[in-house]
C-alpha cells in the first residue's frame, strides 16, 4: 500500500505540473486571440471569461492523455534514475505489478477525459458558439466603444457618443458606409441620427438597426451633388437570417443523440468521443516500458521519441475522424484499427521490457 502511494502520488503530481503549464500555454493563446477580437470591436470584452471556461473541457480531453502519458515517462524515468526500481523489483515487485500499479490512476485520468469528451466538451461548444451567435444577432454595435470610430467590416464605420443605461440603445449615432446601388453604381452613404436601437424579426431572423431622427446623405464619386434623406425612423438591414450558422451538426449533439443518429459525420463524432479515455489505457502501456533509461542518459533520453508516437497516434485519430466524416473510411471500420496497432505496440514494448528485465 505504501508503495501503491508513493507511485501513484509521483505519477500524479508529475501529469498536474505538465498538465498546468499546457494548459496554460494554450488557454493564453485563445485568450489573446479573444481578447484581439474584443479590442477590434468584434465581441464584448464581458464574455471573455465564459468563452475560456467554455473552452476549457475540450482543451482538457486533448492535455490530460499527453500530461499523463509523460507523468509516467518523467516519474518512472526518475525512479530508474535513483535505482528504485531496481529496489522495488529486488524486493519482489514485479513489472506486472508496476503495470497494475499505474492503471489505477490512468482508469481516474480516463474517467476525466471521457467526461470532458462525452458530455462537458460537445456541451461547451454548443454553448460557445451559441454566446457568440447571440453576440452576433445582437450586433457588432454591442462592442462598440462610445467616443470612437470602428470598423465593423464590410464598409462600414460607426460612432456613438454613449450608450443608454440599460446598454441596448445608441445617442448620438454617426454610420458611413460604402455601397453600390442596383445598377452597380459606387456609392458613399453617411447617416447621422439622435439615437438608434437593434432590432430581430422574429419571422425571418434578419436583423435591423433602427435609426430616428436624423439625415442620410448620398454621393455618387464622381459627382457634385449629394441625395439628402431626413427621418424619423429608419431601419437599416444588417444581415439575414439565413447568414446564422446551422448549430444542429454533430460536434454540438449530445453523446445520447450520436448513438441514434446514423450518418457519417454523427458515427465519427462519436469513435472520437470514445477514443480519447481508451488513449490513455493505451498510452499507459507504452509508457512504462519507454521510461526505462539508463543513468547515464537522463530520463528525458526517451521524451523525444514518446512525444513523437503520441503524435503520430492523435494524428491518425483526427485523419480517421475527418476520412469518417467524409465517407472515405467506412465508420465500422473506424478508428479501431489505430487503436489496435497502438495496443499492439505496447504490447510489444512491454513484452520486450520484460525479457530484458526491469533493472
Amino acid at each position: 500500500m505504501i508503495i501503491f502511494r508513493y507511485l501513484t502520488r509521483e505519477i500524479l503530481l508529475t501529469m498536474a505540473a505538465v498538465a498546468g503549464v499546457l494548459l496554460l500555454v494554450i488557454m493564453g493563446s485563445r485568450f489573446i486571440r479573444y481578447f484581439t477580437d474584443a479590442a477590434e470591436g468584434d465581441i464584448p470584452a464581458s464574455i471573455l471569461g465564459n468563452l475560456m471556461l467554455y473552452h476549457l473541457p475540450g482543451f482538457l480531453e486533448l492535455i490530460l492523455p499527453l500530461a499523463f502519458f509523460l507523468g509516467i515517462l518523467l516519474a518512472y524515468g526518475q525512479l530508474y534514475l535513483n535505482s528504485e526500481i531496481t529496489v522495488l523489483v529486488a524486493c519482489g515487485i514485479s513489472p506486472v505489478r508496476l503495470l497494475q500499479v499505474s492503471l489505477v490512476p490512468a482508469t481516474l485520468v480516463a474517467v476525466l477525459v471521457g467526461l470532458c469528451s462525452l458530455w462537458l466538451t460537445p456541451a461547451g461548444a454548443l454553448k460557445t458558439e451559441t454566446t457568440l451567435e447571440e453576440q452576433r444577432s445582437r450586433l457588432d454595435f454591442t462592442a462598440l466603444a462610445p467616443g470612437r470610430f470602428q470598423d465593423f467590416g464590410g464598409g462600414r464605420t460607426a460612432y456613438t457618443e454613449a450608450f443608454s443605461d440599460d446598454g441596448q440603445q445608441m445617442q448620438e449615432v454617426f454610420i458611413s458606409e460604402r455601397q453600390r446601388r442596383r445598377d452597380g453604381t459606387p456609392e458613399t452613404a453617411v447617416t447621422r441620427a439622435g439615437s438608434g436601437y437593434q432590432t430581430v424579426d422574429p419571422e425571418t431572423g434578419s436583423r435591423f438597426l433602427v435609426l430616428a431622427d436624423g439625415e442620410r446623405y448620398s454621393v455618387e464619386p464622381g459627382r457634385f451633388e449629394a441625395e439628402r434623406l431626413k427621418f424619423e425612423t429608419y431601419a437599416v438591414r444588417l444581415s439575414l437570417g439565413s447568414e446564422q450558422r446551422d448549430l444542429d451538426v454533430a460536434e454540438y449533439a449530445t453523446t445520447t443523440e450520436l448513438f441514434g443518429d446514423g450518418s457519417g459525420q454523427a458515427r465519427a463524432q462519436l469513435q472520437w468521443r470514445l477514443s480519447l479515455p481508451l488513449m490513455v489505457f493505451i498510452l499507459t502501456l507504452m509508457a512504462m516500458p519507454l521510461s526505462r533509461v539508463n543513468p547515464r542518459q537522463g530520463r528525458f533520453a526517451k521524451l523525444l521519441p514518446a512525444i513523437f508516437l503520441h503524435i503520430c497516434y492523435l494524428s491518425l485519430l483526427l485523419a480517421a475522424l475527418d476520412a469518417i466524416g467524409r465517407g472515405s473510411l467506412p465508420a465500422t471500420v473506424g478508428m479501431w484499427p489505430i487503436h489496435g496497432v497502438f495496443l499492439a505496440l505496447g504490447l510489444g514494448l512491454l513484452m520486450h521490457n520484460q525479457r530484458r528485465g526491469m533493472r
